[in-house]
Parts: C-alpha cells; sequence; structure tokens
C-alpha cells in the first residue's frame, strides 16, 4: 500500500498531466480516471481520492455562485460577470440563484472566497454586537 504522501504526490502529477495551459482538461481527467480504475496499481484508491479532490477543488475554484434576494436584471448580471472574469480570470462561469431569505443584497462565493453584501449577514453582524 503507498502512503499518503506518496498517494498526494502521484495524484498532483496526475493532475498536472491533465492540465493544458493551466486549465484542467475534462478529456484527460476522465482518461486518467479509467486508466487508474482499469490498472488497479498499488494504492490506487488513495490515488484516485487524492485525484478527485484536486479535480472538484479547481472546479470550484471556476466556479462562482451569486446569490441575490431578487432576481438581476441582465445588465447587472453582466456587470457582474465582467468583475469576476477580471478578477479571477476568462474560465469563471458564474450562476445566478435567488435567495429571498438574504432580504436584500447579494452573497458570492468563488472557490473558498466569500463575499457577502446581504442584509441578513447586516443584521446578524449587528445583533451579534448586541450580545
Amino acid at each position: 500500500m503507498k502512503s499518503r504522501k506518496e498517494a498526494l504526490r502521484t495524484a498532483k502529477k496526475l493532475f498536472a498531466a491533465s492540465t493544458k495551459g493551466g486549465q484542467l482538461d475534462a478529456s484527460t481527467a476522465r482518461k486518467v480516471v479509467a486508466k487508474l480504475k482499469e490498472t488497479c496499481p498499488r494504492g490506487y484508491q488513495e490515488v484516485l481520492d487524492a485525484f478527485l479532490r484536486l479535480v472538484r477543488l479547481d472546479v470550484e475554484k471556476n466556479r462562482a455562485v451569486v446569490h441575490s434576494a431578487v432576481a438581476l436584471d441582465e445588465a447587472t448580471k453582466s456587470r457582474v460577470t465582467a468583475e469576476l472574469k477580471k478578477k479571477y480570470g476568462p474560465q469563471v462561469s458564474p450562476e445566478f440563484t435567488v435567495d429571498p431569505a438574504l432580504l436584500g443584497g447579494v452573497k458570492i462565493r468563488v472557490g473558498s472566497d466569500v463575499w457577502d453584501g446581504s442584509v441578513k449577514n447586516r443584521i446578524e453582524r449587528l445583533s451579534e454586537q448586541f450580545n
């Protein structure tokens, strides 16, 4: 059985081989997973788990989820998209959702970055100051 460090090192190498121009190539990643499952090398499950984690993190890094209290108009959506692409690069793909629980404002999540400009968040912060 491979050690955890060896599995992670191997997964990182496989992930690097699955990228083209700094972007994850989905077809290459699928081929890597298929080859690992087909050959079943020693410790392949740990390598596969680490590889899939790296893929998931990369996908999340390039996905922006924009929650708003009301539906945004097209002009606002295009401005938000342009700003996200300027900050995170052209590969970021925004998803817009409506969440009435926010009461007002917008909450944006890109990977592990979160910007919360919602009324709900402001009320929660204000109530914490009084407690």
